[in-house]
């Protein structure tokens, strides 16, 4: 179920944030092999759980654990 692979990609990006610190989506998606809009949702989860931050740098949106 998408559901599951949601969940599972919002554990690889939550481990890449915890061991790498604040990333970009194109960085975190890159490094962990997830397909970017995959890598979103998995980003949005996490988010709606309130376990990120997001800030701008320029255009770029920078992703870091709270």
């Amino acid at each position: 179920m998408i559901n599951d692979e949601i969940g599972e990609a919002a554990g690889r990006v939550w481990q890449y944030l915890n061991t790498n610190g604040e990333s970009s989506v194109t960085r975190i998606s890159k490094d962990t092999g997830l397909e970017t809009k995959l890598c979103q949702h998995a980003i949005g989860w996490l988010a709606k759980e309130e376990k990120l931050s997001v800030r701008l740098q320029g255009r770029t949106e920078l992703i870091s654990l709270r």
